[in-house]
């Protein structure tokens, strides 16, 4: 069955205008200064808040 009224492009468009994706948002890493995700503990050194750091295992280079 097909629609009855054509929808219009500025319609449909304005439908699906917060389909669009949000950037990520990233902050520095307080110890290394490298970019992080917030809440998150840092890839380079494995800092996630003043009382916590992850031990990270180093791959040695065979």
């Amino acid at each position: 069955m097909q629609p009855v009224q054509k929808i219009s492009k500025q319609r449909k468009r304005k439908r699906r205008s917060h389909h669009a994706l949000k950037p990520a948002h990233y902050v520095r890493c307080p110890q290394c200064a490298s970019p992080k995700l917030p809440h998150v503990s840092c890839e380079n050194c494995g800092y996630v808040n003043p009382g916590l750091a992850l031990q990270i295992e180093q791959e040695s280079a065979e």
